[in-house]
């Protein structure tokens, strides 16, 4: 599978490139903001995946963790690093600025949608905490929705779902 960049709003296509030839023209409707436009098949024209992302659940271990995407019909798998402080959580969109941008199409994920702060204790172990965003749909830890003002403790594994997409929390090792 082959994604390519709509060059409006930065959304990705995914499309099966075994079906077509080098040469061939394609033309796609972004699902997201409507627009047309076409590409040629050939090695230049498409995107694989940006360079800086790391499918390795376990890659960002040594620093202060990351979230793992879990892949579904809004988007594919994404492995992405957590800092110290506040990590602000929401869906990839241009202009709107956040700390972890998750490429999806999910409608019912705001654009910027829930916290997860990193920040280490008296002893120097990592503490992870969880808050929503005032988000539309909200956030929820397991099965249970978080209030406007929760703040939540969460360990390595937490399951946290936003919108239609589901994130693993994968805390940094000692």
């Amino acid at each position: 599978m082959k994604r390519v960049l709509c060059p409006k709003c930065d959304n990705y296509i995914t499309f099966d490139e075994t079906k077509y030839t080098e040469g061939q023209s394609l033309v796609f409707i972004c699902e997201h903001c409507k627009k047309q436009f076409s590409i040629r098949i050939g090695k230049s024209k498409l995107k694989a995946t940006r360079k800086e992302e790391v499918l390795d659940e376990q890659a960002n271990n040594e620093d202060f963790g990351s979230i793992v995407v879990v892949e579904n019909v809004f988007g594919y798998k994404q492995v992405l690093p957590l800092k110290e402080g506040d990590n602000l959580i929401g869906r990839r969109s241009k202009g709107t600025d956040v700390d972890i941008s998750i490429e999806t199409s999910d409608p019912s994920m705001d654009r910027r949608h829930c916290v997860i702060n990193v920040k280490r204790n008296k002893q120097g172990e990592l503490i992870y905490t969880l808050r929503d965003n005032q988000s539309i749909t909200g956030t929820f830890l397991l099965n249970d929705i978080l209030g406007d003002k929760d703040r939540v403790r969460i360990e390595e594994g937490a399951i946290i779902t936003i919108g239609a997409t589901t994130l693993i929390l994968r805390t940094a090792e000692k």
